[in-house]
């Protein structure tokens, strides 16, 4: 049973509001069979159930709904949480053999072990990851992916995500109320890759539609404008330079693989230097064919460069 609610007893020994202790899940409670269960889409781009639950004394309604030629699963919750000194999880039990989990990081990942073997293993019951978790096994992979929950935990082949927590101390109402938040099941071939960070982008950055013309003095670059040869280099942050006009773009590999990349832009360039995380030049890089950066970058290296357009 996939997407699973499980509700646990939650009392810490110390640090009401921080602490998870490792027993936490000795006393458990599931959700109440569903009250309602209704096709809300049925459309050419999109199909989407709408399930009503209960789990102790808070209710919720997932929104399930799979995108044309998509292999990722979104289930949309809107929680009305009421406990107190309750741990709220998901549970995902997959058809997946591995040793490891692959948990994303701030500009990278990191393995942990998917089980319990040594006390070492046993104490990292409990581990952080930002957008995304993963267990692949030879040939074949599940990604889970989140828009803000930050808790994980695989053992086995149970991919859990942490959701809510009612701690009273030192906030007494801590958690109360509406939560909304989404997670995404993403089966893939192989082991996690590329596809998995962009699903995991496009959940968490959804396309938005602007006006095209910005605001006074806005920074607007064209469709296409920033690529790079490499799908191991993501390209996370492009802004204005604090002190000039000039483009900071910020990129990092993904994949523990050095080598060249090369950077393509869709404007002409004059210059284009490496800078450090404060913008200042460390040395300039050749431009080739007017919008071309060639430069090397190491495992999980994070590159930030300073991009002059040339002056139409």
């Amino acid at each position: 049973v996939a997407n699973q609610m499980q509700a646990f007893e939650d009392r810490p020994m110390n640090w009401d509001a921080w602490d998870i202790d490792i027993f936490y899940d000795d006393k458990q409670w599931l959700a109440e069979p569903a009250t309602s269960v209704r096709v809300i889409e049925a459309g050419p781009v999109r199909a989407a159930l709408e399930i009503e639950r209960r789990i102790l004394n808070s209710s919720y309604t997932q929104r399930v709904s799979l995108a044309y030629n998509s292999a990722r699963l979104d289930i949309e919750t809107v929680i009305d949480w009421h406990e107190r000194h309750v741990l709220l999880k998901a549970a995902f039990p997959v058809d997946v053999l591995s040793p490891s989990a692959t948990y994303e990081i701030q500009w990278g990942n990191t393995e942990r072990p998917a089980h319990r073997n040594t006390s070492w293993d046993w104490a990292r019951f409990e581990t952080c990851a930002q957008k995304w978790i993963d267990l692949s096994e030879g040939d074949y992979g599940v990604s889970l992916l989140n828009d803000c929950k930050y808790g994980h935990d695989i053992h086995g082949n149970v991919m859990r995500v942490s959701l809510l927590r009612s701690p009273t101390s030192p906030d007494p109402y801590a958690d109360q109320g509406q939560h909304r938040f989404t997670l995404s099941l993403y089966p893939h071939e192989g082991r996690w890759g590329a596809a998995t960070i962009r699903e995991a982008y496009a959940l968490n950055a959804p396309l938005l539609a602007v006006d095209g013309t910005g605001e006074a003095g806005a920074l607007v670059i064209d469709q296409g404008a920033l690529t790079v040869d490499r799908e191991n280099v993501v390209i996370e942050t492009v802004k204005r330079a604090e002190d000039s006009d000039t483009i900071i773009v910020r990129l990092y590999e993904t994949h523990r693989r050095r080598g060249p990349i090369t950077l393509m832009t869709g404007f002409p360039l004059a210059s284009a230097h490496r800078v450090d995380i404060l913008e200042r030049d460390r040395f300039e890089l050749a431009v080739a064919d007017g919008n071309n950066i060639t430069f090397d970058i190491r495992p999980y290296e994070i590159i930030t460069l300073r991009l002059v357009p040339a002056q139409e």
